[in-house]
């Protein structure tokens, strides 16, 4: 039974992931420092370590107190991509510098795979549908730290043979998603604002198109990739194909909660309008079936948000380091 380590373990897709690897037969260690996550989301079966990935000290004692890890699967981020302008250091400090700290004990204590969560913002604007072949082209902080850790997997593959595989998700939806972040994952944003009877916060004319991704089509995959041989120092976008219009999404979420559609237009901030991949690679490499559609996702994850009900939208817990641009929205509560 492999021991592996499993990072953003109490977030929404890292507590899917040690799900799916203990269903592999894994052992796992779970580790987070619930600022965005929550302790409840870990599976007992799992090993619970508590504690912050930007300490050096913490880091090396996940290997000296509970290794060695046969994979490490590094979900821990904070994924607020819009908000990574105004938060830029502590941005690079969770996002890159924290990564790099895992790498270093992964080289150090062999490491058979690290799996790195990465996202569709490292390519920017204007290369839909996004393919891996595509030169990445950030646009924002967030979309920088996460190729700035594909690239250093890449060096550190090439000095010291640690080998690698990275998913490249995008707007990941689904049950145990964190509905009171206001600055990040619109489709709990909108459901918190449903259950609250207030209106759903659109930025602009709601003509942003995004694909929508459900968690349970994401998470097993990233779990099984150190199994399967093809995937290794591979780079794989994964989630849905189809792309629907913010407001779109609108009229789905208010669908499936019997409400009427009621949006609030706010000033629009800049982002990328237009954001979806291509699946080609990942389908043929890990035999994916087809993904959930995107009524049928809301409609579970309306029942989970239903069932554990509304919450009060949370402040970031740092300071905003500029302000300069800010969204209005995002100035207090």
């Amino acid at each position: 039974m492999p021991r592996v380590l499993v990072t953003g373990a109490a977030g929404f897709i890292g507590s899917h992931v040690v799900d799916a690897c203990l269903a592999e037969g894994m052992d796992v260690v779970a580790t987070d420092d619930l600022s965005g996550g929550f302790r409840e989301n870990v599976d007992p079966a799992a090993t619970w370590v508590e504690g912050d990935l930007r300490e050096a000290r913490f880091v090396e004692s996940l290997w000296r107190n509970h290794g060695p890890f046969e994979h490490v699967y590094h979900l821990g981020a904070y994924a607020a991509e819009g908000l990574s302008h105004f938060i830029r250091a502590y941005n690079y400090r969770t996002n890159l510098e924290a990564s790099a700290l895992l790498v270093n004990q992964s080289v150090l204590h062999d490491v058979k795979r690290f799996v790195f969560t990465s996202s569709i913002a490292v390519y920017g604007a204007g290369q839909v549908p996004m393919t891996e072949g595509q030169a990445p082209r950030p646009e924002d902080p967030y979309g920088i730290s996460k190729y700035a850790v594909e690239l250093d997997l890449a060096a550190a593959h090439e000095m010291f043979g640690l080998e690698y595989t990275i998913f490249r998700p995008h707007n990941v939806y689904g049950e145990r998603q964190n509905i009171a972040d206001r600055y990040r994952n619109v489709i709990g944003i909108f459901m918190n604002a449903v259950l609250r009877g207030e209106p759903m916060p659109v930025f602009g004319d709601g003509r942003q198109t995004r694909a929508f991704s459900y968690v349970a089509d994401v998470a097993p995959v990233v779990a099984r990739s150190p199994l399967v041989e093809a995937s290794r120092n591979g780079t794989f976008n994964i989630g849905a194909d189809v792309p629907y219009s913010i407001i779109e999404l609108a009229t789905t979420i208010a669908a499936a909660f019997d409400a009427p559609v009621d949006v609030a237009h706010l000033p629009e901030r800049k982002e990328v309008v237009h954001a979806f991949s291509d699946h080609t690679k990942v389908r043929r490499v890990f035999e994916t079936p087809e993904p959930l559609s995107l009524d049928d996702g809301i409609r579970r994850m309306a029942d989970w948000v239903r069932a554990h009900g509304p919450r009060d939208p949370v402040e970031f817990g740092e300071s905003i380091e500029i302000d300069r641009n800010l969204p209005p929205i995002w100035r207090g509560a």
